[in-house]
């Protein structure tokens, strides 16, 4: 199983959201989910990229792989296993992070999303996730919940 996340740049209540998120980690791995892949930007892909290396601690068979909308950038490659770009060369730069998600959600069997408001990428991306019938597990602040149809 192939899992991703989307979230918000900014993250309410970090340690609450990072706790929802090694549960939810750990369940999915249970399910069988061995690659998980990672945006690398903002709060939330930060926190998300700590949960799935500290898994990795506990389930060494699982990788994390950074997707990177831009080659010609540097990115801090610490907390993944490798960096994947995807088939981006025709896409004008300022839609390169959109079409990124999109690629990371098709390639997914479940996306779990942060998204605490109706508008901004992490919303847009949760609600591609839901048109593409993807599993979305939907995470905020105050709670956690399991979502396995469309939003």
């Amino acid at each position: 199983m192939i899992v991703t996340f989307c979230g918000h740049r900014e993250v309410s209540q970090e340690e609450t959201v990072s706790a929802h998120l090694e549960r939810i980690i750990e369940d999915l791995i249970s399910e069988g989910a061995v690659l998980f892949l990672l945006g690398g930007y903002g709060r939330f892909d930060a926190l998300a990229a700590r949960a799935t290396r500290k898994a990795q601690a506990r389930h060494p068979e699982i990788q994390s792989v950074l997707v990177v909308p831009y080659p010609d950038r540097k990115y801090d490659e610490t907390l993944y296993d490798r960096t994947v770009y995807p088939p981006l060369e025709a896409v004008p730069r300022r839609f390169a992070i959109s079409k990124r998600n999109e690629y990371m959600v098709d390639k997914a069997d479940a996306v779990v999303a942060y998204v605490e408001h109706a508008w901004g990428g992490a919303a847009k991306t949760a609600a591609y996730a839901a048109r593409r019938k993807k599993r979305v597990i939907l995470l905020s602040a105050g709670n956690s919940a399991r979502m396995d149809e469309s939003l």
